[in-house]
């Protein structure tokens, strides 16, 4: 496993959460002419062949029952490893300045109960370079089951979110400027945003769990989220071959949306490529994501 490189110091411009980057002037002109993140949206809909990490899955799970591990386990993973290969993904745009983040986070909501009004509850994920599928399939299979153990609020964001909307409309208004303005700045409180999801490296959503195609959903102009990808439903579908036969497969649609001030459509798309390459090679998540996948681009 690769040794994990010690921090450098932070400079001047630095934030808490991110290195200040120098920006080629195209990207960092393009921060100053479109400095809202919803105004720079690239959206990416693709579909992933997931007929051989569906094979993988059933043999591991079959080995292992303790537990099941699931598609959007192996998907969260490999967006992990994409994102610790293609460092440029890990970037955002705040206060008309490019950062690039230190940690790899993963976020997502998780429904307590699959009924309409089930509560929602917020969860982040950070990665570690030594994690592999299986650190991160346990650590979701726990986290969701210990979330949903209770149909309210279990703490951390939930918890500070219910006692902000606990205020009257008054004091909101005039905090959540001074809010948006530290956000601006790079000087919001941890507590403000740790187990945030607009601050984390990718927000995903698997709707697949509810039976519903990856749909299209916007980013957000507060916080340093630049990633937002769906997760379709899994279906049939037949495929033209390499070698020129038809086959039916294992298909996942999948969207993405992206900031596109952290980087030009010719690196999202070979990132995407990565994550296919991942899903059509799953023994690759049995590996640390620190370690470099060999892939040809």
């Amino acid at each position: 496993m690769a040794k994990k490189e010690k921090k450098a110091r932070r400079k001047l411009r630095d934030r808490r959460d991110g290195r200040f980057v120098k920006a080629p002037g195209l990207q960092t002109i393009m921060g100053y002419l479109w400095p809202k993140r919803t105004d720079c949206e690239v959206y990416l809909n693709d579909k992933i062949d997931a007929t051989e990490l569906l094979r993988y899955l059933e043999r591991r799970n079959a080995e292992h029952p303790e537990y099941k591990t699931t598609m959007f386990h192996a998907a969260v993973t490999g967006m992990a490893r994409m994102v610790r290969e293609r460092p440029l993904m890990n970037r955002f745009i705040q206060g008309y300045r490019l950062y690039e983040r230190d940690e790899i986070t993963i976020s997502f909501v998780v429904k307590r109960r699959f009924t309409d009004g089930a509560e929602e509850s917020l969860m982040v994920l950070k990665v570690n370079d030594d994690d592999t599928l299986d650190s991160i399939s346990q650590r979701i299979v726990g986290n969701v089951a210990e979330t949903r153990k209770s149909e309210h609020s279990t703490g951390g964001i939930d918890k500070l979110l219910d006692k902000f909307a606990a205020l009257p409309r008054f004091i909101l208004i005039p905090v959540f400027r001074i809010i948006r303005l530290m956000d601006f700045w790079g000087i919001t409180p941890k507590a403000l945003t740790e187990g945030d999801p607009h601050y984390t490296t990718i927000l995903t959503s698997n709707l697949g769990s509810i039976k519903c195609p990856a749909v299209y959903h916007h980013l957000n102009n507060y916080g340093t989220n630049s990633i937002m990808i769906t997760i379709g439903t899994l279906h049939k579908e037949e495929v033209l071959m390499p070698d020129g036969t038809k086959e039916i497969r294992d298909i996942v649609d999948i969207g993405a949306t992206l900031d596109e001030r952290i980087a030009d459509g010719f690196y999202f798309a070979r990132s995407l490529k990565l994550i296919k390459h991942v899903f059509a090679n799953p023994e690759m998540l049995e590996k640390p994501i620190c370690e470099e996948s060999g892939f040809e681009f």
